[in-house]
């Protein structure tokens, strides 16, 4: 995951959009693939690293821990360590974070419909 020269026209045309418009800056907080997903499964409570890892079978650690980190940045995650050995840390939404539920909830049947529309073509 590169990031963006802030001196690029790619960085100024979506921060240009994303300052007009809402949705798409919502979209650019949410919009990954990982990130969504990550929010999809946290929406039902706490979970750790390793159990985050086993329901994204395809996401590398790497690539689970930057989308984790940027979801913690965008204060829509929480990140909680415990004193223990071995360190245990947990991962949750914030209040912002849980507003996302029935938003999910509706992208979710929106998409059940439109599979269904595409899979009779």
């Amino acid at each position: 995951m590169t990031k963006i020269k802030e001196s690029s026209t790619n960085f100024a045309n979506k921060k240009a959009l994303a300052d007009e418009c809402p949705e798409i800056y919502a979209s650019n907080i949410i919009g990954g693939q990982w990130a969504l997903a990550i929010c999809c499964y946290l929406i039902n409570g706490k979970m750790r690293f390793g159990e985050l890892k086993k329901k994204l079978q395809n996401i590398t650690e790497r690539m689970l821990t930057l989308q984790l980190r940027r979801l913690e940045e965008d204060e829509i995650i929480t990140r909680t360590v415990y004193a223990e050995v071995p360190p245990k840390v947990e991962y949750e939404l914030t209040e912002i974070g849980y507003k996302l539920k029935p938003i999910i909830l509706e992208l979710e049947k929106w998409g059940n419909e439109h599979k269904q529309i595409m899979e009779k073509k």
